[in-house]
């Protein structure tokens, strides 16, 4: 399909593990990426996998925290390659530590990186889309903003709000074509997963009724559904894809 026939989707923290996966499936389903980065050196090093892999992306360079680096990511955008469609908030960073030993920082860092992010790139994209009678928002939670987790005060937060948001915007946006949910992973086998210490992954993995990590294909497969112009009665919704290990 011509370039110019192409939806675009903007996918925060392209880089990592998920968001590697997220950009292929997209791609592989027809969409322009537009993926997003914050430190160039690894861009760059990412971009030359994709292309070796057979996958050629756009990339812009932003930091999603900040309100007015992601205003000039988003006219940048919108100046080279067009209007974005669909938007997946999937940057996020974890600084674990038990509350009574959380610094400020700590706090700030992780609010600012998983939820303060999702509302500066939905605030510079939802006039368009509001414009356009179309759009689609993904926004990657996790199942520790469902249930807790022992030293994740900050994350926990931050992804408990992350639905929050995603129900409101739902609510307002519903009948300007716009979609809004929630996708809440359990443990993937990401690189950061698998780092962990063997012993401490397989008692995760014990955790787990399905008996086995997720896979960040699986993920990014849901991901791609509710991207598609064929989910729009969706909305407000929170995926829960853990492997059966936290249900309600």
């Amino acid at each position: 399909m011509d370039n110019n026939n192409r939806r675009i989707a903007l996918v925060t923290g392209s880089t990592g593990g998920l968001g590697t996966a997220i950009c292929q499936k997209l791609h592989d389903e027809g969409f322009r990426v537009a993926a997003n980065f914050n430190n160039p050196d690894k861009a760059k090093k990412w971009y030359e996998a994709q292309q070796a892999a057979g996958y050629t992306f756009d990339m812009f360079q932003g930091n999603v925290s900040d309100y007015e680096s992601v205003g000039m990511m988003v006219k940048e955008i919108e100046e080279k390659i067009g209007s974005v469609d669909v938007l997946v908030n999937n940057a996020g960073i974890t600084r674990d530590r038990p509350f009574h030993k959380m610094s400020k920082e700590d706090w700030d860092a992780v609010i600012a990186t998983n939820l303060t992010s999702v509302f500066n790139c939905c605030r510079h994209l939802i006039d368009g889309m509001r414009t356009r009678n179309y759009g689609r928002i993904i926004n990657i939670s996790s199942v520790n903003g469902q249930r807790g987790q022992f030293g994740q005060a900050n994350y926990s937060a931050a992804k408990a709000g992350m639905h929050g948001f995603t129900k409101t915007l739902a609510v307002e946006t519903a009948r300007k074509g716009i979609t809004v949910n929630t996708i809440s992973p359990g443990y993937v086998a990401t690189d950061m997963v698998m780092a962990v210490a063997e012993e401490v992954r397989n008692q995760i993995i014990e955790g787990i009724p399905v008996g086995r990590l997720g896979g960040t294909e699986e993920i990014a497969h849901l991901v791609s559904f509710l991207a598609s112009e064929k989910a729009g009665f969706i909305t407000g919704a929170n995926y829960a894809i853990n492997g059966g290990q936290h249900m309600y």
